[in-house]
């Protein structure tokens, strides 16, 4: 269900005085990507004051909004939820799917994952309501720091620890990042990435020979795992979210 109108504190302005692009307003009620309100927009699903939106359009304090014929708003603290995602749940909005994040959290409201974890790992996942949130956290040239303990099929040794830190050539064209890592047992160690390859640290372990057995993400930028019990879920504390605010300059 889409935030209804109505729904935010009175007397907070929401927009500036030039106005939004219709993409982002849609993106920050928690609807949907930018990218996905845009198709919304072409398919015709948008109006604004019951007229049908274009692309490019901007909403102003005044207008009204509808997809699908339902009112929305722009939310006016967003929801940001810290997740201990099991292993076998996908990163996916996606009904068809049985094991989907969103039906197995069950929040009254729309969200969605901030990045992804694939459905064979574990650990902290953010989700919220607003899309511009999501992609700057996501966002690359940000170099925002993502923590996983992992353990591997065999004993790691110095030289697969020097490895993993100086770059390793996981595509074509790609080497990853030099990053920090850690032994922490004969077969666990903690690594801190500052990108986000698909399926990055398995295919780095496999350049050097090794099988991921178990991968848990633990902190994205400030916010921490910690002690949350696996397939539940919290709201970031305040201090979490002014910390997390001034690392991304909101």
């Amino acid at each position: 269900m889409y935030p209804v109108r109505g729904s935010h504190r009175q007397g907070v302005k929401l927009l500036s005085d030039d106005g939004v692009r219709l993409n982002k307003f849609i993106s920050e009620a928690g609807v949907a990507s930018r990218r996905a309100a845009d198709k919304f927009i072409e398919e015709g699903r948008v109006t604004i004051n019951g007229k049908p939106a274009v692309l490019g359009d901007r909403v102003f304090e005044e207008d009204t909004v509808a997809v699908d014929g339902k009112i929305i708003e722009k939310e006016v603290e967003d929801i940001i939820l810290v997740f201990n995602k099991p292993r076998g749940i996908t990163c996916t909005s996606n009904p068809e799917d049985k094991d989907n994040v969103i039906d197995y959290i069950g929040y009254p409201k729309r969200i969605y994952s901030i990045g992804r974890l694939d459905k064979d790992s574990q650990g902290l996942l953010l989700m919220t309501n607003n899309g511009e949130l999501a992609n700057q956290i996501m966002r690359s040239r940000g170099e925002h720091e993502k923590e996983y303990i992992v353990t591997v099929d065999k004993p790691v040794d110095d030289a697969f620890i020097r490895g993993m830190a100086g770059g390793v050539p996981i595509l074509e064209d790609r080497i990853t990042k030099k990053c920090f890592v850690e032994k922490m047992d004969d077969r666990t160690f903690r690594i801190i990435l500052k990108q986000g390859l698909n399926r990055q640290i398995r295919r780095m372990c496999e350049y050097f020979g090794y099988d991921v057995q178990r991968l848990q993400r633990v902190r994205v930028m400030n916010i921490e795992l910690g002690n949350l019990k696996e397939g539940r879920y919290r709201n970031i504390s305040k201090s979490e979210r002014e910390e997390l605010y001034r690392l991304l300059k909101l």
